[in-house]
């Protein structure tokens, strides 16, 4: 038979030509590739319901912990704001506060931006330091520690009651300017500076100009011990832009160059040792002068006459230095000043007019 006859093909021997061969291969690509494809999509769609369900989780969360706060903490009763509590040390009115702060009662105290409060009462020219405390579950407290006023301060030269003045300001002594509406007594005992012209005074607002500094610093020298008792500044007038002229409560005028203030006040200080120690009443002082110092005294004074200075023009005739001790009067404050280099030389100066007029050479 033609079957039988055949004869039998090697193990190894191709059964297909290259054409066939070819198809074959083509086959088993396109097979692989419908695979490939299918494991690559189902790859994609576990990922994504994976992330889907993530995100879904996380929504669910949020919502959850919002609606749970909103229902625990925002919207339940117990932490209504039922009281605030408002401590100062000043003059600022509790409503004052309460406006400036933006804060009412029955309010959520979970709603309520502490640091936005801070903020606002900060802005008030009265405070100089302010701590809000929110206490569970509905109270908050306010701590403010006002400013200390240390003067009034006004570009009119010729105030007299800053009490009643709409252009005199209270400054503390970072000079930062307040317009209190409750005045308390003891303000009315606040040194005056007048004649502070170089800028525009406003509440709120932070004294710039060099006049006014000095005026600052020295009121805050002169709180010594010895200076406070003696020398308690009534007045600092700022009108003249080179000096600053102060009157005391004894009305002694004295002049302070705006340097150096500390040594002008030891200056000053041994001139009222002496003048209490010799029972004298202390008129004027220019301390501008670094030697032969000009000084007056009261009307029952040993005078020391220099027709040749007049600083301020307050008498046709000026001491230039103190006078000698009176007859038997000898004691530590004198050989102080006799040795202090700004005393030693004050002796009286004759005009050379009237040296011609003498004949004298």
């Amino acid at each position: 038979m033609k079957v039988a006859n055949q004869r039998q093909r090697p193990r190894n021997e191709r059964v297909s030509n290259t054409k066939q061969r070819r198809q074959q291969h083509l086959l088993d690509v396109r097979v692989r590739s419908h695979k490939a494809t299918q494991h690559r999509n189902r790859r994609v769609l576990v990922v994504v319901s994976k992330v889907a369900l993530a995100a879904a989780v996380c929504i669910g969360l949020v919502l959850g912990v919002r609606f749970g706060a909103k229902r625990l903490f925002f919207e339940n009763p117990d932490y209504q704001l039922s009281q605030i509590e408002v401590q100062t040390d000043g003059t600022l009115q509790r409503d004052q506060i309460l406006k400036t702060a933006d804060l009412r009662e029955n309010e959520n105290i979970f709603l309520i931006n502490l640091a936005q409060v801070h903020d606002h009462l900060q802005q008030l020219p009265q405070v100089d330091e302010v701590q809000v405390v929110r206490k569970m579950p509905g109270e908050i407290d306010i701590r403010i520690v006002e400013r200390k006023p240390i003067a009034w301060i006004t570009s009119d030269k010729t105030i007299s009651d800053p009490f009643a003045s709409d252009v005199a300001f209270l400054v503390d002594a970072r000079g930062v300017l307040m317009k209190e509406k409750k005045l308390l007594p003891e303000y009315l005992g606040l040194p005056l500076i007048t004649g502070c012209t170089s800028e525009s005074l406003e509440a709120g607002k932070v004294v710039e100009s060099f006049e006014a500094k000095a005026a600052l610093e020295l009121l805050r020298l002169s709180t010594r011990s010895f200076m406070q008792t003696r020398f308690q500044v009534r007045e600092i007038d700022l009108s003249k832009g080179y000096c600053l002229v102060v009157s005391d409560k004894n009305h002694s005028r004295v002049t302070f160059g705006f340097d150096n203030l500390d040594m002008q006040l030891q200056r000053l200080e041994q001139f009222l040792v002496y003048a209490d120690d010799s029972k004298q009443e202390l008129a004027t002082v220019n301390l501008l002068v670094q030697r032969n110092i000009p000084v007056t005294f009261g009307k029952n004074s040993v005078e020391v006459i220099n027709d040749t200075i007049d600083p301020e023009g307050a008498e046709p005739r000026i001491l230039k230095a103190i006078a000698v001790h009176p007859p038997g009067k000898t004691d530590s404050s004198k050989a102080r000043l006799e040795a202090s280099p700004q005393v030693r030389k004050a002796v009286p100066i004759v005009p050379r007019e009237r040296i011609k007029r003498n004949g004298k050479q």
